[in-house]
């Protein structure tokens, strides 16, 4: 009897040590691992051909890199602990079909981020606007794209939202035209209005001439007659210069008495 239980403590002492010396060595393993698939990316945004890349795809690149390495990581160390390859990528396989249920559309962000890099609506550094919100586009990663917006909040938007609906870039056109209503009153003269918007058009030096500037009457609303003024500008140019003919309208108007009408209305009283 005490030979039969020495040899069965022989026998799990042993396996203990094996196993353990096993685990042990996993966990080494595992912890190095990821402190080196942080620190890669550092090393690789240093090389040339890094530098070479587009930004967009520098972002894209780095996040699926980190992927790439975890799953090599996580292979290696279930070998290390002995569990059967055949047994493991079938378990992978089952795990990856029941995840790729519960997470379609971390897998559709995913394409769709494939999608932004193959077609290119946008890229890192130009400033889009999908209706909700509006900012330079600053990352696009695997699963999402970051935009950083003019008064610097951090909006993180899943890749499937870019590329299910409209996307405005501003940025990839050199050119922008600029698009102003300005209303005066029917008592006012049309030609000196006229003369004054194309004065204050002309002079002004981030109005395009070619092409060419346009300022005409181009409705006779119910309190008010409607000036279309449309310019082109340098894409970069566009707000100052939206903001600088503002000004400059309201300042000319004043100096020429002509007057910008306040809505009105007229009652009519019959006994």
């Amino acid at each position: 009897m005490n030979d039969m239980i020495q040899s069965i403590l022989t026998t799990l002492g042993s396996a203990m040590i094996q196993y353990g010396t096993k685990l042990l060595v996993a966990l080494i393993v595992l912890v190095i691992g990821l402190k080196l698939i942080k620190l890669l990316p550092r090393y690789f945004e240093k090389s040339r051909g890094f530098r070479r890349m587009d930004p967009s795809v520098q972002s894209f690149a780095k996040s699926a890199t980190k992927l790439a390495f975890k799953i090599v990581l996580f292979i290696t160390v279930a070998a290390i602990m002995g569990i059967p390859m055949t047994s493991f990528v079938t378990l992978l396989g089952t795990f990856g079909v029941a995840l790729g249920l519960a997470l379609q559309g971390g897998l559709s962000n995913v394409a769709s981020g494939i999608m932004i890099l193959v077609f290119n609506p946008f890229s890192v550094g130009e400033f889009i606007d999908n209706h909700v919100d509006s900012g330079v586009v600053t990352e696009i990663t695997l699963f999402h794209t970051v935009l950083t917006t003019p008064d610097k909040k951090r909006v993180i938007i899943p890749n499937s939202k870019l590329t299910s609906e409209t996307v405005v870039n501003y940025s990839r056109e050199p050119l922008r035209r600029l698009d102003m209503v300005v209303s005066t009153s029917y008592d006012d003269d049309v030609d000196k209005t006229l003369a004054l918007l194309n004065e204050i058009v002309a002079s002004h030096s981030k109005v395009l001439k070619d092409p060419a500037p346009f300022a005409r009457m181009t409705e006779m609303a119910a309190s008010s007659l409607n000036f279309t003024v449309r310019v082109w500008v340098k894409a970069e140019d566009y707000w100052d210069t939206l903001f600088d003919l503002t000004e400059g309208v309201k300042k000319a108007f004043d100096a020429n008495n002509i007057s910008i009408p306040y809505g009105q209305l007229d009652v009519h009283i019959t006994q």
